[in-house]
């Protein structure tokens, strides 16, 4: 009775450590994009007349943005799979270090949005080259912008929207699949992870170029769909309902771009 007390105990501690670590570093997120995330904001309002001069800085700049509101926005809907995967960890013993190696887990599903935000910076370049972005980084084209909703929406779509959905929304599910012992093997764990989150909001995350990269209400707004279609079981259903509302749009948009 006591050993099972005794593990009990350091269950609830290791969730304790690891939610108020994640929260400290989703809250920090927020606030860091609040302030602008190192952007001139006086100039966020301006509309762009030619390409952003881009320079290596500035290139940097813009992937730390990126990578931050990655961060911000996909590790409260990753947190149940970070913590359940702590609460295994440590029922396998005290040798695991299960704090530590969800940081690990944390730190490989964090490094596939890396990889994101990277290919994001060169979709922002291209698009600001093209004279397609607002100082906003927002689209300044309708032609785009119905784009993007429609590719969205019919994405939510896909067969691969769901099977990735669903392994998001089922933490026992995905940790019995492709548990592996150690720290690589959490290493890996989370970039599949992070693989499978990337699958299913990737294309919800292009929409940020419609309504603004800098727009915090919109990347605010975005975040919480992404944890209501992860987190509740009414997600799958929000899925299709939100992929048809988002063509919908996207329809709109083309056809009034068409006609002016």
């Amino acid at each position: 009775m006591a050993e099972l007390l005794a593990l009990e105990y350091l269950l609830r501690r290791d969730r304790l450590v690891v939610a108020a670590g994640l929260a400290v570093v989703v809250a920090l997120a927020w606030v860091y994009l609040a302030a602008g995330a190192g952007m001139d904001t006086d100039m966020a309002d301006m509309a762009m007349d030619m390409p952003m001069p881009w320079s290596p800085f500035y290139a940097a700049l813009v992937f730390v943005m990126w990578w931050v509101m990655m961060i911000a926005m996909m590790v409260p809907s990753a947190a149940p799979t970070i913590l359940l995967f702590a609460a295994i960890r440590r029922k396998q013993g005290p040798a695991d270090h299960p704090s530590a190696q969800a940081w690990i887990f944390c730190g490989g599903y964090l490094l596939m949005w890396a990889g994101f935000s990277l290919l994001a910076v060169l979709a922002q370049w291209a698009l600001g080259h093209a004279g397609l972005l607002s100082m906003a980084m927002a689209s300044t084209s309708a032609v785009l912008g119905g784009v993007v909703l429609l590719a969205a929406g019919l994405y939510q779509l896909t067969p691969l929207k769901t099977a990735c959905l669903h392994y998001c929304q089922n933490p026992v599910l995905f940790l019995s699949r492709y548990w592996q012992p150690g720290a690589a093997g959490a290493l890996r764990m989370g970039l599949r992870h992070g693989g499978y989150c990337l699958g299913c909001c990737w294309f919800l995350m292009a929409l940020l170029f419609v309504g603004g990269v800098m727009n915090l209400a919109w990347i605010a707004g975005i975040a919480l769909y992404v944890a209501v279609e992860k987190l509740l079981p009414i997600g799958r259903a929000l899925s299709r309902l939100a992929g048809v509302a988002l063509c919908a749009a996207g329809g709109f948009l083309l056809v009034r771009a068409l006609v002016s």
